[in-house]
């Protein structure tokens, strides 16, 4: 007896009935994956495509929404006042701040509310703007445009030029990680100073926890 018809199979090779439902259609499911290995390769890089191209849109924007406000503040040094950094933004530059021990300088916004950091450190309103008379509290995020107070040692010195093109020193005295509850630190006091305040940790996952990191430094 022909061994393969015992298990249902002719002498031409076909599969009789009832064992066609057993045995894998190959010559069918072949052909399948080939047509879709084209598609499958195609979705994943439209997919890698989109990441790219949505990275490279945030980054050309912050670019040049950091050229508008740069453009904005050489306005301001010239006269001009609330010079907006285009038509609809509810901010302006209000001062430049430099960190000359980290290589960093930044154009101070007028306003920290989210919107506004997130093109700049913001001056909290309500406090005495930078360079003058009383404390000038300035917001920003650990990870973007204040990332550098992690650095920032006392002693060092922090400079700030004015609307009106005027500058002001100041030296660190404080490095603080306070609650986010510890309003003291937005208090006017009698001299010159200069309050940085960030979120902390700066390596934390999430941001907006429930604490502050604060630079204060006095004006020389």
């Amino acid at each position: 007896m022909d061994p393969l018809a015992e298990v249902g199979v002719s002498n031409y090779g076909e599969v009789a009935l009832g064992v066609e439902c057993a045995l894998p259609d190959l010559s069918l499911k072949a052909p399948r994956r080939r047509r879709l290995l084209p598609w499958l390769a195609g979705l994943l890089f439209l997919a890698g495509a989109l990441q790219f191209g949505q990275g490279a849109w945030i980054h050309a924007k912050a670019r040049l929404a950091q050229i508008l406000i740069e453009r904005a503040w050489a306005r301001t040094l010239a006269g001009e006042s609330g010079v907006k950094p285009w038509p609809w933004a509810d901010t302006w530059p209000v001062a430049k701040l430099e960190a000359p021990a980290q290589g960093v300088s930044l154009l101070v916004l007028s306003g920290a509310s989210g919107r506004t950091i997130a093109f700049g450190p913001g001056h909290q309103h309500g406090t005495a703007l930078p360079g003058a008379r009383g404390n000038s509290v300035i917001g920003g995020h650990r990870d973007t445009h204040l990332s550098f107070l992690r650095h920032v040692r006392k002693g060092e010195v922090l400079r700030v030029q004015r609307a009106d093109g005027t500058r002001a020193e100041y030296r660190v005295a404080q490095l603080d990680v306070l609650d986010k509850s510890d309003t003291w630190v937005m208090r006017n006091t009698a001299g010159t100073r200069l309050t940085l305040v960030t979120c902390w940790p700066f390596d934390a996952l999430r941001a907006g926890g429930p604490e502050r990191y604060v630079v204060i430094a006095d004006r020389t």
